[in-house]
């Protein structure tokens, strides 16, 4: 009796309601799409709830010279801004504006506190939650997170409505919904690598990745849109949003295949699940429903979970999560502070409103969807993830020295090299979180046994989430010294990202010239072989 109530329970209640109405199951095929869609959208109010601090960072510490609602172009230029007589003044002017405790002279060091807080926690309890994701079923547990998560992200913007002006309400805030925010990542690559087995799964991973993207454009859009009637609006929104998309999580996410009668893609004797013929799979799911009295239980129910110092052994992981590291130091920075980069920096002669340089963000992401896109089908054409993420690291940096030295002639200018910038920076941070992290859960070391997967998710992401807290402090002291030293800063950054690929990159090619070579030495000796023949003959 037990284990039927086990089995119950691992069946979504929504799931079990569209039975009932429908009187039959969705294909094997179906559960896949159903899982992909469902897991877009959890993962799209993460990135979609982190957000809004980005676009309220210019309220909270308004520029000192500038008028936010102007956007007519600047008469004077930067000589308004240099001189001193005026600065003073309008400094004077200025301490009315924005929020207390943000407003002062260091508040962009606060702001970045703030955000070292939040990602700090969440770098950290990645590690647990990737551990938990291995033991726990992974529908409650995500769904507990994302509701949790909307829950503090709300707090946060309720200050706004509260009139709170003490700055450790606002650090409380942020590190607990961290906290939360860590269970989403090894939660949806572990549900994603269950269901889907190993071909293309870079081109696969790569369009579901797009999701960060779509969560940052859509959080940019949410918070800019509703900025006008507070900034706590702009954190309740995504914060309700997040919410929801919990409970749909926990109402209609199988998070195994054996949870819904199919045997997992990664089982050692299960082939590649695009190789599963739908009408057997669905008839093998009629006849689990058909004699759930026998109790089948779920495949691996009682497997162990891999410790984190075991799948720190698995070959490839620690270059990766180190390489992670710096490339997510770049693309949170970009993440956290291009809005207010935007609203602070001139743009052909005019300065922008904060509602428009979130909105203006967004092309960065829009960038970013092509580039986890392009670097997953590459990776998989190829067959060299290494080789893949490090070129794009190295091509990032260009990208990013003439986005500053160049995106301020014109917007279309701007708009353009931010997407190209975007393209670079986001491409192997998708590819490493998602393509990579899912191979390296499924290694062969660890024989089929995908209960890895959330804890090698967690090491990776964990390990580049200690980056992604790191680049956002940096700049927060950094921006007060000049945007110049920002820029050398995400260099360096996507510098190292590639340098510590480079093992890898070199045992990928030496590995193709060696097959290359191999397949050359085999066709001349065919070819040698002819002449012979017809001789005989």
């Amino acid at each position: 009796m037990a284990e039927n109530n086990e089995s119950m329970n691992a069946n979504p209640p929504g799931i079990l309601l569209i039975r009932s109405i429908r009187r039959k199951d969705w294909s094997f095929k179906s559960y896949k799409y159903v899982v992909l869609l469902i897991t877009f959208i959890a993962y799209t109010s993460y990135h979609a709830s982190r957000k809004p601090s980005s676009i309220v960072k210019s309220v909270l510490h308004p520029h000192p010279f500038l008028n936010e609602t102007v956007t007519n172009p600047w008469p004077i230029g930067p000589l308004f801004v240099k001189r001193e007589f005026l600065g003073s003044i309008d400094l004077g002017k200025s301490k009315k504006k924005g929020w207390e405790p943000f407003n002062g002279e260091d508040g962009t060091s606060k702001l970045g506190e703030i955000d070292v807080a939040f990602l700090a926690c969440y770098s950290m309890g990645m590690y647990v939650a990737g551990h938990l994701g291995d033991s726990l079923d992974l529908r409650l547990f995500l769904a507990t997170g994302m509701i949790g998560s909307g829950i503090f992200v709300g707090l946060f913007g309720m200050g706004y409505f509260w009139n709170i002006h003490a700055f450790w309400f606002y650090l409380v805030m942020q590190m607990v919904a961290g906290l939360f925010q860590a269970t989403g990542w090894p939660s949806v690559v572990a549900v994603i690598g269950n269901w889907f087995g190993k071909s293309k799964r870079g081109l696969i991973m790569g369009i579901w990745n797009a999701h960060t993207s779509v969560g940052n454009i859509s959080g940019s859009l949410m918070a800019a849109a509703v900025l006008e009637y507070g900034w706590g609006w702009s954190f309740i929104v995504p914060g309700a949003f997040i919410f929801l998309a919990g409970i749909m999580v926990y109402l209609l996410l199988p998070a195994y295949p054996e949870d819904v009668g199919f045997p997992c893609p990664n089982q050692p004797y299960v082939e590649d699940s695009s190789k599963i013929n739908d009408e057997e799979a669905q008839t093998v799911k009629e006849n689990v429903a058909v004699n759930a009295q026998f109790n089948v239980p779920r495949v691996g129910s009682n497997r162990t979970s891999v410790g984190l110092c075991d799948a720190c052994l698995i070959p490839g992981v620690i270059p990766f999560a180190l390489c992670l590291f710096f490339s997510k130091l770049v693309a949170y920075t970009f993440l956290y502070w291009l809005p207010f980069y935007l609203s602070q920096t001139a743009i052909g002669g005019e300065y922008v409103s904060v509602k428009s340089a979130g909105n203006l963000s967004a092309l960065f992401d829009v960038g970013g969807i092509v580039g986890g896109i392009l670097a997953g089908h590459l990776s998989d054409k190829l067959d060299a993830r290494a080789t893949t993420a490090a070129s794009f690291m190295y091509a990032a940096i260009p990208s990013m020295l003439l986005y500053r030295k160049y995106g301020g002639t014109s917007r279309l200018m701007n708009i353009l090299l931010m997407m190209i910038a975007g393209l670079f920076v986001n491409g192997p941070y998708a590819l490493i979180t998602t393509a990579v992290s899912a191979d390296l859960g499924t290694h062969s070391s660890l024989k089929g046994d995908s209960r890895a997967l959330a804890t090698v998710t967690a090491i990776i992401d964990g390990t580049g989430s200690m980056g992604a807290a790191l680049g956002p402090l940096l700049t927060g002291f950094l921006s007060s010294k000049g945007w110049d030293a920002v820029f050398i800063m995400l260099v360096v950054g996507a510098l190292s990202a590639g340098l510590l690929l480079s093992r890898l990159v070199l045992s990928e090619l030496s590995e193709k010239f060696s097959k290359r070579l191999a397949c050359e030495q085999h066709n001349s000796e065919d070819s040698a072989s002819q002449p012979l023949l017809g001789d005989r003959r």
